[in-house]
């Protein structure tokens, strides 16, 4: 080679080199939230561990509070004290295992990559042998965040600086969406699945008119997700005006107060007003009051039908009469749990169309609190201010 071909092969070399991501410091220390008692986050600092073959160390941005987390703090219904919480999450990919070459959906990962995680089916309960095609089901899934104290690897939950994720889990790769948005991929995942299960009824078309009762995350989601699906006529059923506005924006064609309208009959003639003196065609429970679970069938027309996906935790018995609920009108009813890792490339187009039609879904996230007050966070989440609440790196 003369100096010329040398000198243009090096230039190439420091070109391609200066195109190469580079890693992140990694520190030698984390700080995690961790639940030490009811109602009671305590930051610690942690060790790094080297970061194994299969292995991806992840430098958390943010991470949304989900109503489970709010749970668990409140009164530990999992029974996970002491856990780092959060799985909600997303971060900047750090350090990355020689094994790791692609996320769960075949695409290929590198330092500097945005992730994400889902739902660990555990690949050896019978669902998972006999169903597979039911990951949500698994009756041993992990999520990190839920996992509990693990003294060997503490850094399994969202609400901290790192996050190591474990080979055999599953992870996507973000690049393309906003800090926002990531940060609400998991909640609408719950949408997306729920929406799917309702379409297994053959009830949601272009002429449906669908209730949603709820107007938390879940439900304004819901109806984000519904109004991306193509349904026109959706109906906010909530006592939050606040929430009832935003209902709106995400597309909701009229909006019932229940506070206005105290009477569950005067609410139902309210619902038949706008829905040819029917009824809604469908209707999605978002709430986890018993009392609303009940009420719900009583806004559904005859033939119509129910997804009801407001109960993540037990909060108790409804009663309904089976001959006026159900028989009688020929309710189809599907429940929605969670959802599963195959979905997520639907979630992750999902939020690209909502961003390419306008729906504004990234205003979900009303409140924004660093790692040292999670506790406030999750005051401010049981106190229903704002809409929801994400944890924000620093």
């Amino acid at each position: 080679m003369n100096p010329d071909q040398i000198e243009s092969l090096v230039k190439q070399v420091i070109a391609q080199m200066s195109a190469m991501p580079a890693a992140s410091a990694v520190p030698a220390t984390a700080r995690i939230a961790m639940l030490t008692g009811e109602r009671k986050i305590e930051v610690k600092e942690v060790p790094i561990p080297q970061v194994g073959d299969d292995e991806i160390l992840v430098k958390v941005e943010g991470c949304g509070v989900c109503g489970t987390d709010v749970h668990e703090w409140k009164g530990d219904p999992f029974g996970l004290i002491p856990v780092v919480l959060g799985h909600e999450g997303t971060g900047e990919v750090v350090a990355l295992g020689k094994n790791v070459k692609k996320d769960t959906a075949g695409n290929p990962i590198k330092l500097g990559d945005k992730l994400v995680t889902s739902i660990i089916p555990c690949g050896e309960c019978n669902i998972c042998k006999l169903h597979p095609d039911q990951p949500e089901m698994c009756e041993n899934a992990g999520v990190y965040g839920l996992l509990g104290d693990k003294p060997e690897h503490r850094l399994n939950g969202w609400f901290s600086t790192h996050i190591l994720i474990k080979g055999g889990s599953t992870f996507f790769v973000v690049n393309d969406l906003s800090l926002d948005q990531r940060m609400l991929l998991e909640l609408a995942a719950v949408s997306v699945h729920a929406v799917e299960r309702a379409n297994t009824t053959r009830l949601l078309n272009f002429n449906s008119k669908v209730l949603i009762q709820g107007c938390g995350p879940v439900g304004l989601m819901t109806i984000a997700v519904a109004k991306a699906f193509g349904i026109n006529h959706l109906i906010a059923l909530d006592g939050d005006a606040q929430r009832l506005a935003m209902a709106k924006r995400l597309g909701a064609h009229t909006t019932i107060n229940f506070k206005e309208i105290p009477q569950l009959q005067d609410r139902v003639e309210a619902v038949k007003a706008v829905t040819t003196g029917m009824g809604a065609d469908f209707a999605f429970q978002c709430t986890g009051a018993p009392a609303a679970a009940a009420d719900v069938y009583k806004y559904i027309r005859r033939g119509g039908g129910l997804c009801e996906m407001g109960f993540f935790v037990n909060g108790g018995d409804c009663t309904i009469n089976p001959h006026f609920d159900l028989c009688n009108k020929e309710i189809t009813l599907v429940g929605s749990w969670t959802y599963g890792p195959h979905e997520y490339p639907l979630v992750i187009a999902f939020l690209r169309q909502a961003k390419e039609i306008g729906l504004p879904v990234e205003d979900l996230i009303t409140h924004r609190f660093p790692l040292d007050q999670l506790n406030e966070a999750m005051e401010t989440n049981v106190a229903h201010k704002g809409i929801k609440i994400a944890y924000v790196a620093d």
